[in-house]
C-alpha cells in the first residue's frame, strides 16, 4: 500500500476544500470498499480526507412528503430507520440483503453509491483493465464472465455495478445531492451514473472534486407496496448475479402504477423503463408481466457464459411482481 496523508474534516466546506480537484486524493466514509482496493494496489492515494465527522447523519422528511438521507448515515441505520421501512420497504431489504451486519454498520450512503465493480479482472493490477487503465483492453470479454452484464455494455467494458441499495434508490427517482467548492448541486440516479460506451473509467456524472452530501426520496406511494429480491450463489454475503427492487399499485385487476429496476445486469442500475411502459394499465396477470420482462431483456446482448442471466430476470420480475399483486388483493 501506498503511504497516504490523513486529513480529518469537521465541515462540508472544509472538505471539498481539502479535496480541492487533486485526483490523487479520496474522500474517506466507513472505507469499506476504498480500503480494500488501497490494499490490492488497484486506489493509490496520496492522500485521505476523512468525512465521517460531517453532519450529514441524519434521515429527514422532506416538505413534500419524501426522505432526505444523509451521506454518512450507515447502511445500518438505513435499513433499520422507520420511515425507511415503511415507506421504501425495499429500500430497507435491499441494504440488508448486502454484505454483513459489520460490514453495514461501517458503510455510508454516499459510499455505497461510489463503490466500484468486484470484476475480478479490474481488482488484479497485474491484469488489463479498461476501467483501471483507459485503452488497456477488457480481458473479460473473452475470459471469466458468467456474472457480468448483458444489459448496456459495451465492447471496452462488461463489468456490472455491485450495490443493492442503488438498485432500489433508482426504482424510487432518487436525487443525489453533492457540494461543489462553487456551491450545491444534484443530479438524478438515473443521471448519476455514465453509460459505459468507449469511457468506462468515467463512472459518474459528480463534478471533480464533489463530496456527496445526501440523497433525496421523492414521495412514491406505490413505494410502501415494494419488494427487493436478490439471487445469490450462496445464501448470504455474496454479490447478486441478479437482483430486482419491485413496486406495484393493482385496482381492479389493473395495473396503475409500476417500478422496476435491475441489478447485476449492467454497468449501472438497470431502471427497466420498457418493461414499466408494457406493465402500466395491462391485466395484472402472470402473461403480462412476462411480456414486461421481454420487452426489456429484447436489448440484452450476454456473452457466451451468462445468458443464464436472461431467464433468472424473466422468472424474477414474474415471481415478485406476482407476489406484490397477490398481497395487495388481500
Amino acid at each position: 500500500m501506498r503511504e497516504f496523508d490523513y486529513q480529518r474534516a469537521h465541515d462540508v466546506a472544509g472538505a471539498v476544500a481539502l479535496l480541492g480537484t487533486d485526483p490523487d486524493t479520496r474522500y474517506l466514509g466507513g472505507g469499506t470498499n476504498l480500503v480494500d482496493l488501497m490494499k490490492t494496489g488497484v486506489e493509490r492515494p496520496a492522500r485521505l480526507v476523512d468525512i465521517r465527522e460531517l453532519p450529514l447523519d441524519e434521515i429527514e422528511a422532506t416538505p413534500e412528503g419524501g426522505l432526505r438521507i444523509g451521506a454518512t448515515v450507515t447502511n445500518g441505520d438505513l435499513a433499520a430507520h422507520p420511515e425507511v421501512r415503511r415507506r421504501y420497504p425495499a429500500l430497507a431489504q435491499a441494504v440488508l440483503a448486502g454484505a454483513s451486519g459489520q460490514l453495514r454498520n461501517m458503510a455510508t450512503v454516499g459510499g455505497n453509491l461510489l463503490q466500484r465493480t468486484r470484476c475480478g479482472y479490474f481488482t488484479d493490477v497485474t491484469q488489463p483493465c479498461n476501467k483501471r487503465v483507459p485503452g488497456s483492453g477488457c480481458p473479460a470479454i473473452q475470459g471469466e464472465h458468467h456474472n457480468h452484464a448483458i444489459l448496456g455494455a459495451s465492447d471496452h467494458c462488461v463489468a456490472v455495478h455491485p450495490s443493492d441499495m442503488a438498485v432500489a434508490l433508482t426504482a424510487f427517482d432518487a436525487v443525489v445531492g453533492f457540494e461543489t467548492a462553487d456551491g450545491p448541486g444534484q443530479v438524478p440516479l438515473a443521471d448519476f451514473y455514465l453509460p459505459v460506451g468507449d469511457t468506462p473509467h468515467r463512472e459518474t456524472a459528480l463534478p471533480p472534486g464533489a463530496l456527496i452530501t445526501g440523497v433525496t426520496l421523492p414521495p412514491a406511494p406505490v413505494a410502501a407496496r415494494s419488494r427487493y429480491r436478490k439471487v445469490r450463489e450462496r445464501a448470504s454475503y455474496a454479490f447478486a448475479i441478479g437482483s430486482l427492487a419491485a413496486a406495484l399499485d393493482v385496482r381492479d385487476g389493473v395495473v396503475q402504477d409500476v417500478r422496476l429496476a435491475l441489478g447485476a445486469v449492467a454497468s449501472r442500475p438497470w431502471r427497466a423503463a420498457a418493461a414499466e411502459r408494457v406493465l402500466t394499465g395491462a391485466p395484472a396477470t402472470a402473461e403480462t408481466y412476462a411480456a414486461a420482462a421481454d420487452a426489456e431483456l429484447a436489448a440484452a446482448r450476454p456473452l457466451p457464459h451468462n445468458g443464464y442471466k436472461v431467464d433468472l430476470v424473466r422468472n424474477l420480475v414474474v415471481a415478485v411482481l406476482t407476489e406484490l399483486a397477490e398481497e395487495t388483493a388481500r
